[in-house]
């Protein structure tokens, strides 16, 4: 075996420095629980709906009317796993035809709050990252160029 490898895939050390910072604190193993969470909160669906909810309660089909371009089964699912993890209530009001009401959780609540200082950081730097971006679309449209005969 090679100098500095380890024999278990899931022991990982590092010879740089990070300034004390853990590059791994998000494992990129599928079975991971924080690589999951965080994949199911941080898909566009799922951002969303937490952002809809904040402080009222959506029937489905507001949401679905709010929340453009997804399909009845893609909200259904995200709901689901919503619920599932804790963010997300929902209560079945016995009428008929039934009414069915989702709103956050009090952890729902939390995550609102996070979601909430990242929309208002993109806010802030919306404008670096379009000059960023179009900087970058420069560079490599100059360099595509340069290497068409």
């Amino acid at each position: 075996m090679e100098e500095g490898t380890s024999e278990s895939p899931s022991h990982r050390e590092s010879t740089v420095d990070h300034g004390g910072a853990d590059p791994f604190q998000w494992d990129t193993r599928e079975d991971c629980q924080v690589r999951q969470i965080l994949d199911r909160i941080a898909d566009k669906w799922s951002l969303l709906v937490i952002a809809l909810l904040d402080n009222r309660r959506l029937r489905f089909t507001e949401l679905r009317r709010e929340i453009d371009g997804v399909s009845q089964r893609m909200l259904t699912v995200t709901l689901r796993s919503l619920e599932r993890d804790g963010l997300v209530k929902r209560t079945v009001h016995p009428v008929v035809p039934p009414r069915v009401e989702y709103e956050l959780t009090s952890l729902g609540r939390t995550l609102h709050t996070t979601i909430q200082s990242l929309v208002t950081w993109t806010e802030a730097h919306q404008k670096e990252i379009a000059a960023a971006r179009t900087a970058y679309d420069t560079r490599a449209a100059r360099a595509a160029e340069a290497t068409t005969p």
